[in-house]
């Protein structure tokens, strides 16, 4: 009987974003494929150290533990390695006790390809390029960027904080503030209060999120004991009167969120440093830059804003 794979929340995530792999590219780097491979070989049984993304996948993985009939949650790994360098990889998934069995070994090719294929509504890497030409063939994916954030407690709460505009929206208010500046973005935003803006590039994740916290408010209201476990927030540079059409937004397309900041201009690292998300997407490496050092961040390379940049 087929695995029912269109059943599950599926994120698919490379070594690089999963594990701390900077040694080992910088074998590869500097020495080129074949000592590389020696390199993996001779390291195979020592356990990788968690990357960026570990902290997200280890607490979307322990969702399944409340529901052992179900399992609604499935990581798969997405992988430039070949099976043969890539067994160090699933040995350190196998020491961490990740419930992750399903793999795509490509070996050197990029893997974003196979995402439709194992139903996945989020990829991430560390490699800038297979993040963009995934986002390019319209597939959501996001670059972790380093960290400093240590993982070293066992709560069971997981967090995930997003920008708005160029990642649950799409960019195109983002254009009208290029082109009209603030005045004119506000004066934009109030008359279309009541509009909702197209879906951004991360849209299929946070409705997948979204339907599992749907299950955790279920748990909660047939038994009053039960914590849930997703707690979602937005951090926005918008303010008032541009509040209202985030709002509209989110409730076209069934999206709710536990806590929304709206910060016009401030520094969103100072409200992740109170929230603390094991994730935090931004579509401006600028305001990842400022919160990487506080919780695990990934770019997502999306709209104007990065297209005027790449151009620089």
């Amino acid at each position: 009987m087929p695995f029912p794979i269109d059943e599950k929340f599926v994120v698919a995530v490379a070594s690089s974003a999963l594990f701390d792999l900077e040694e080992s590219d910088h074998v590869f780097r500097e020495k080129g494929e074949e000592e590389y491979r020696k390199y993996q070989h001779e390291h195979e049984q020592v356990v990788l150290e968690p990357g960026v993304a570990f902290p997200l996948i280890k607490r979307l993985l322990a969702i399944n533990s409340q529901d052992p009939s179900e399992q609604p949650v499935e990581v798969v790994l997405l992988s430039r390695n070949d099976p043969d360098t890539g067994l160090r990889v699933f040995k350190s998934i196998e020491h961490y006790g990740l419930s992750i069995s399903r793999a795509a070994f490509v070996a050197g090719s990029n893997p974003y390809v196979y995402m439709e294929a194992f139903n996945a509504s989020l990829f991430l890497s560390a490699n800038p390029s297979d993040v963009r030409e995934a986002l390019n063939n319209g597939l959501p994916a996001a670059q972790v960027f380093p960290t400093k954030f240590i993982d070293d407690d066992d709560e069971i709460e997981l967090r995930i904080a997003f920008d708005f505009d160029g990642i649950i929206a799409d960019d195109s208010s983002e254009n009208i503030f290029q082109q009209l500046g603030m005045q004119g973005f506000h004066e934009n935003e109030k008359k279309r209060a009541n509009e909702a803006l197209p879906p951004g590039p991360l849209n299929k994740f946070i409705r997948e999120v979204a339907r599992l916290q749907q299950r955790e408010w279920e748990k909660k209201q047939n038994d009053a004991s039960y914590i849930p476990r997703i707690r979602v927030a937005i951090a926005t540079a918008r303010n008032a009167p541009a509040h209202e059409r985030v709002v509209t937004t989110l409730r076209s397309l069934g999206i709710r969120v536990d806590e929304a900041f709206f910060l016009g201009g401030i520094d969103k690292g100072r409200v992740m440093k109170v929230f603390r998300p094991h994730i935090f997407f931004d579509d401006q490496v600028s305001h990842i830059e400022g919160v990487s050092s506080i919780s695990p961040s990934a770019h997502v390379p999306f709209g104007v804003t990065n297209l005027r940049s790449s151009k620089d």
